[in-house]
């Protein structure tokens, strides 16, 4: 497919989580941060203050390690797929999709997106983290919180009120 660059050789691109589907950004390309990207793994994108690319996580070290490459269909989109070493909005946030405008704009619930999340706490430590704080105590109290919510589950479910299962 050819891609239509825009007048300043650039291409909107939106990247997304490859495990969870939350889109974690949008940033530019041009030809060159694109090649780079595809011969790295990198994700690099083309700074329009700086003029210049920039490899995201080449300061703060929350790499981007690149899945997928695809384009819209009008071939003048660009849609990465990543997965993130840390944040990866320079906020700390995982997005840089947190403000919401109006109505609810989070991802639906996945085991995928929990997965993530909970890979994610354990290779980076979120202060105040109760899962972090369940890794610290180990796996002997993982074990009983996981007891503790599954009989929970059993107990609200037994009595046929879907409601009762939701939290």
């Amino acid at each position: 497919m050819d891609l239509r660059f825009d007048e300043k050789g650039l291409i909107p691109t939106v990247v997304q989580h490859a495990q969870t589907g939350r889109v974690l950004m949008m940033a530019y390309m041009n030809r060159e941060s694109l090649q780079r990207t595809m011969d790295t793994g990198l994700a690099c994108f083309f700074s329009r203050s700086r003029q210049q690319l920039w490899t995201k996580g080449e300061t703060s070290g929350h790499y981007l390690h690149v899945q997928g490459i695809a384009a819209d269909c009008d071939g003048d989109a660009l849609l990465v797929t990543a997965l993130p070493d840390g944040p990866t909005c320079h906020t700390g946030e995982e997005s840089c999709f947190f403000e919401e405008l109006h109505g609810n704009a989070a991802p639906p619930f996945s085991l995928e997106a929990l997965m993530a999340l909970i890979a994610d706490r354990r290779q980076h430590p979120k202060e105040g983290s109760y899962t972090n704080y369940l890794f610290d105590k180990g796996l002997d109290k993982i074990l009983k919180k996981v007891g503790e919510e599954s009989t929970e589950v059993i107990v609200a479910g037994k009595g046929g009120d879907h409601g009762e299962t939701i939290y």
